[in-house]
């Protein structure tokens, strides 16, 4: 079941909800089709859960948001793009483990009080 704190992304959105965001944004790109994607999907629930308040946590469907695909170069997928005051601070390509995500996050997430 997918988590409440996983945002959906669209072209028509993407400035608003990322670039303009107050808080880092997770955006994992993906496709229905895409079989590791669908893997990643857990592990991005989770993440989003857990970093709830501190990280935005979104999908942003390739197939179906093109512009924001292609404005970031995305040629693989699943790609996760951290993105820090408009600007992309880190990227992994491929399905990654919890624990990676985590790794991603961290440098960038203000610590919980």
């Amino acid at each position: 079941m997918a988590s409440q704190n996983v945002l959906t992304f669209t072209d028509g959105d993407f400035d608003q909800q990322v670039l303009n965001a107050d808080v880092p944004v997770l955006v994992d790109f993906w496709a229905e089709w895409c079989g590791p994607c669908r893997m990643m999907a857990p592990t991005i629930d989770a993440v989003a859960d857990s970093y709830k308040g501190r990280v935005k946590v979104g999908k942003l469907d390739v197939d179906h948001n093109g512009g924001a695909a292609m404005r970031y170069n995305i040629r693989g997928i699943p790609t996760l793009l951290l993105f820090k005051g408009g600007r992309v601070v880190d990227q992994r390509v491929g399905a990654i483990g919890r624990s990676d995500v985590e790794k991603m996050l961290e440098p960038h997430v203000a610590a919980v009080a």
